[in-house]
């Protein structure tokens, strides 16, 4: 026979599951879908409560990669974005962006850019030219973070390895136009 359960715990539960599920759908029906964030963001629903829109990372950033999002972005709208197809993040070794942020939406992870992914990088093999025997590589030579990130395979293709961060710098290196390389956002876990 179960134990009975109490009414107050039943519906305690049954709550906190119910917000759960609801923060991770607002997070991006509210925003408009995912964005791909500067580094060290919180998960969407939480980035989107604690980000005051003030700008201040925008403002530090060197290549001006983040930009705050237009008005059509709903309740994400004012919150700051990568374009990474326009400009890649370029890796600051002390993040400014996050460092400056005066809440908590952005934080300078502990390893800093170990570990660290701002985007989920993707080849088509259908539009890179190495995939159809033309020698290139320039993605791989233009990686900051080197063969761990993305290297070059016998056959001449580009390869993505464990330590891409999704900084975008092989979109912008890649000679096909568009460019065979894109970034996706990446599932940030609450």
């Amino acid at each position: 026979m179960s134990e009975p359960v109490d009414r107050r715990a039943f519906f305690t539960l049954g709550f906190r599951r119910l917000v759960g599920k609801a923060s991770d759908a607002v997070g991006n029906t509210v925003s408009g879908g995912g964005h791909v964030r500067p580094p060290g963001a919180l998960p969407e629903a939480a980035f989107l409560g604690a980000c005051t829109r003030c700008g201040e990372c925008s403002r530090m950033c060197p290549v001006q990669a983040i930009k705050p999002l237009g008005v059509e972005y709903g309740f994400a709208a004012g919150t700051p974005a990568l374009n990474l197809s326009v400009q890649a993040c370029v890796m600051c070794t002390n993040m400014p962006c996050a460092t400056v942020c005066p809440t908590d939406a952005l934080m300078v992870p502990e390893e800093l850019w170990r570990g660290t992914m701002i985007a989920s990088i993707t080849i088509d093999s259908e539009r890179c030219i190495a995939y159809r025997d033309v020698e290139c590589g320039i993605c791989a030579r233009a990686c900051p973070v080197g063969e761990r990130a993305l290297k070059v395979n016998d056959r001449g293709r580009p390869v993505l390895g464990p330590d891409c961060t999704g900084c975008g710098t092989c979109i912008s290196a890649c000679v096909t136009s568009p460019s065979s390389i894109a970034a996706h956002v990446i599932g940030r876990s609450s």
